[in-house]
């Protein structure tokens, strides 16, 4: 080509080591590479580690970084555990599962906050029917508190009627003795869901 070696490996941002040796494959590569992925597929929850400790159980004379390097080659990973889901018990702490059976039997509340362009923060108070899973209303304030709840859900009663059941979470808001009093009194139960169990919300 008419230019040495060294501007050549410059120019390709290449170490000019990389001319010296030839790099060789190895001839038991495809075979090593089919038990790798059989492997994964027989124990799912396998790493790469354990992997290679079933490899030399099985005659395999390899470590861990060749299998690493095949393993990330072939795209295997280990999926992502899934969250164990707690039952959601009614309020008096009987072992019965709350479902929603009609529409107007359970309904779920709970805030969601945001901030708008200028970074101030601003909350809304979402209410849902889970069986229909219908937005039953949608109060937005910069600050909402307990009796903004008390406010919302009477709206909701007076028009569609007392539901069964309203689930929340934990919150200060939900759990203050005013809402909890008041929802009672209207002939509606409360109930909660397990602390640190978002999925529990409609």
């Amino acid at each position: 080509m008419g230019v040495s070696e060294r501007r050549t490996c410059a120019a390709l941002g290449q170490h000019r080591s990389t001319q010296r040796k030839v790099p060789r494959g190895c001839d038991d590569e495809e075979r090593l590479t089919a038990d790798i992925v059989e492997l994964a597929r027989q124990y799912g929850r396998y790493g790469y580690r354990k992997i290679t400790a079933l490899l030399r159980d099985a005659g395999w004379l390899v470590n861990a970084k060749r299998v690493e390097r095949i393993w990330r080659r072939e795209g295997l990973k280990v999926p992502p555990r899934q969250p164990k889901r707690g039952r959601l018990w009614l309020a008096d702490g009987s072992c019965i599962r709350l479902r929603p059976e009609r529409p107007d039997h359970v309904w779920s509340y709970d805030f969601v906050e945001d901030r708008t362009h200028d970074g101030r923060k601003f909350r809304m108070l979402n209410v849902l029917d889970e069986f229909t899973h219908e937005c039953l209303a949608i109060r937005i304030g910069r600050k909402l508190k307990a009796a903004d709840v008390i406010d919302v859900l009477s709206d909701l009663f007076i028009l569609r009627g007392v539901p069964g059941h309203v689930r929340s979470d934990n919150g200060p808001e939900f759990v203050a003795k005013a809402v909890q009093g008041w929802i009672a009194a209207v002939g509606a139960k409360t109930a909660y869901i397990a602390p640190g169990s978002p999925w529990e919300m409609a």
